[in-house]
């Protein structure tokens, strides 16, 4: 796993001017930065990603179209930018996010792993064919469109709703209503 320096917050999601590496951060449960990106079609399909096998937290669960942390002193928009061209390839630019909040996330993997993050979380419009998007194959299992009623009848499924990383339903909500306004 690629370790890197991140920026420490604290509990409500300030920066605290100390910055530590990610396996500290996980291992200590510190609050971090990070990104997330949800890319939607003009009809209403959400860009949703399997994440690699070999992952430490949440190994082969489907989850958002592009995430990942935000390096110690980044610009919180040069890393949604650069984490979208990492992981499926596509070039974006500043204009094509739109920033909808920021949502606490705390979840114990195991006894040594607690992730704490401050998800800074965009929309943006996916406008090039699924086949076109080029997987980083170190995180990404898998890419697919859902239909967002799909996706929400899913999540609500006792059964279905364990294949989806699980964040907390009220951050699911926002997420597909900010989606339905810019439908």
């Amino acid at each position: 796993m690629m370790d890197e320096l991140i920026d420490v917050l604290d509990a409500n999601g300030n920066y605290t001017g100390k910055s530590i590496m990610k396996s500290e951060a996980h291992k200590k449960g510190v609050f971090h930065p990070s990104i997330h990106v949800w890319l939607y079609t003009k009809n209403g399909e959400i860009l949703i990603q399997q994440r690699a096998k070999n992952k430490d937290t949440h190994p082969g669960l489907w989850d958002v179209s592009v995430a990942g942390h935000i390096g110690a002193g980044e610009d919180v928009v040069h890393s949604a930018i650069r984490e979208v061209k990492e992981e499926i390839g596509l070039e974006i630019t500043s204009k094509d996010l739109h920033k909808i909040g920021v949502f606490k996330y705390s979840h114990q993997h195991q006894e040594d792993l607690l992730d704490r993050e401050f998800h800074h979380t965009f929309l943006c419009e996916l406008k090039m064919p699924l086949a076109t998007l080029e997987m980083q194959e170190s995180e990404v299992a898998d890419l697919s469109l859902i239909s967002m009623h799909t996706f929400q009848n899913e999540l609500e499924s006792k059964t279905h709703s364990k294949k989806y990383v699980p964040y907390d339903r009220d951050y699911y909500e926002a997420v597909f209503k900010a989606i339905k306004k810019k439908l």
